[in-house]
């Protein structure tokens, strides 16, 4: 894969995530704020509609801000990284990363209650949290980078096979 469409399959999933991100959580807003819980699986699955100021399990909730600078950092070493990509790999789940990142860095910074402030909607009840699909994209991209990273699939693959055809 060459480097110019490993960083097009980054931003295109890192473009769908987000979008997906932001749709969902505009009819989780429209449909079940102030609703009482959807039970989907019993107790084990379901929609309830929350605003978390914090981070996984809403914790950190007086220090958003950490989160957002914490977002934005990560953000731009996904862009610095970017500019090595040539693993297919990598670029999926650099790009959900970025995607799931972006989705939550959104809410933090537009919705209420004010910039660098705004609490992240969650919808998604799975018993022993609540999520949404930015947290979805986010643990999927920790799977898939963890998976790339034991399997020794470097950032560069084009550099890696170069190397081995020099040896």
């Amino acid at each position: 894969m060459t480097r110019r469409s490993a960083r097009l399959l980054l931003a295109g999933i890192a473009a769908l995530a987000f979008a997906l991100d932001q749709a969902t959580k505009a009819i989780a807003v429209t449909a079940l704020e102030g609703q009482p819980r959807i039970a989907v699986f019993g107790d084990l699955a379901g929609f309830v509609f929350l605003r978390n100021p914090g981070a996984a399990f809403g914790l950190g909730a007086s220090s958003t801000w950490i989160f957002t600078a914490i977002a934005v950092a990560v953000f731009f070493a996904i862009l610095v990284a970017a500019r090595r990509l040539s693993s297919p790999l990598w670029a999926l789940g650099l790009g959900l990363l970025q995607g799931g990142l972006l989705g939550n860095l959104f809410d933090r910074l537009f919705r209420p209650p004010g910039v660098f402030h705004g609490a992240v909607v969650d919808f998604i009840d799975l018993h022993f949290f609540v999520c949404n699909v930015a947290d979805i994209a986010i643990t999927a991209a920790a799977v898939i980078l963890m998976l790339a990273a034991l399997k020794g699939t470097p950032l560069d693959a084009s550099q890696a096979q170069s190397q081995e055809n020099h040896d």
